[in-house]
């Protein structure tokens, strides 16, 4: 019996192809570590099946996909009249296609709410089986963004419809050797000057989680009968204060270096400042908010229904950047 068809909306960025690939191939688990841009190893036990991607026209890291055998199909989640065909054939959606930041908050709802509301739409109208969302952790701040207020109106539209089975996904920071776009962002501020303007105290408390461990309860969630109409936060297996987390990116990263910390008050004038004086702020109240805001959830239902078992922050910034001796 052949296994079903997924369709992977965003499977050419670096979270997405990496799916891709574990679906397509499944995966080594003593596999190396990914290189200049490639997708990377995925865990073992899961591959064989029939992948379709959606991605943007013109999507310059297509290529990450290079050598896998996909179905390719271009068209813009936010505009349906672009998805024809898409969803022929499709068992199961995962959607990972949406934006993270924009000094426009239009396109959060264009982009994350519209998008989400068009695959939903498609994927009844064609008789899928499964929606996999994958959402963010900042849907549980106190303090919301225009970013998480899109993810979790995604989550209504996804849990009111009954046509479909469905899975929620709210992971933690992600990074890995290709670094995650937020993890990547955080890291640049880190490195930008030699004494580190930091927000706050640095006391929030997060779990950061290696992309390697996302992919491991990404793949365990096909043809799962326990993984239907639940939502999973996944996580790193350490709680460490954002401060620590990121004076260990530094130390992994060639070097301490002594931390300025500004006031939170002074943080959010400058960047309600910044917003209404410049195009593109170097400070914005989402990156705030994600600095200043706990994000250590409990993973204990993953561990019980997917077998989640996530590494530590300290462990995974030891695979992915190993300190030179």
């Amino acid at each position: 019996m052949s296994k079903p068809t997924i369709l992977v909306t965003g499977g050419a960025g670096v979270m997405g192809s990496r799916l891709v690939r574990g679906l397509v191939e499944g995966g080594d688990a003593s596999a190396t570590a990914a290189t200049d841009g490639d997708p990377g190893p995925v865990p073992a036990g899961a591959g064989g099946y029939n992948v379709r991607v959606l991605t943007l026209p013109g999507d310059p890291f297509i290529s990450r996909l290079d050598g896998l055998d996909v179905d390719i199909r271009y068209g813009d989640v936010s505009d349906a009249s672009t998805l024809e065909g898409v969803f022929d054939g499709v068992d199961i959606i995962y959607h990972l296609a949406a934006i993270l930041l924009s000094t426009d908050p239009a396109r959060f709802e264009r982009i994350n709410v519209g998008g989400t509301r068009n695959m939903i739409e498609g994927g009844i109208r064609h008789g899928c089986k499964h929606f996999i969302f994958v959402s963010s952790i900042s849907v549980t701040y106190p303090y919301t963004t225009p970013y998480s207020i899109s993810k979790s109106d995604c989550e209504h539209l996804v849990k009111g419809q009954d046509k479909m089975d469905w899975t929620i996904i709210r992971p933690c920071l992600a990074y890995n050797e290709n670094g995650g776009e937020e993890f990547k962002m955080f890291w640049d501020s880190l490195t930008k000057f030699p004494v580190v303007p930091f927000i706050g105290r640095g006391d929030a408390i997060k779990k950061p989680v290696h992309v390697d461990d996302l992919m491991q309860g990404f793949l365990a969630i096909p043809g799962n009968e326990d993984a239907r109409g639940k939502t999973y936060a996944f996580c790193g297996g350490e709680e460490i204060s954002i401060r620590d987390m990121a004076r260990l990116m530094l130390r992994h990263g060639g070097g301490d270096r002594p931390f300025i910390h500004l006031p939170v008050w002074f943080c959010k004038a400058l960047a309600w400042a910044m917003q209404r004086t410049m195009k593109k702020p170097p400070l914005t109240w989402n990156a705030i908010a994600g600095i200043t805001q706990d994000a250590n959830p409990s993973c204990a239902e993953a561990e019980v229904d997917l077998r989640y078992r996530p590494m530590s922050f300290r462990d995974g910034m030891n695979l992915s950047y190993p300190i030179k001796s």
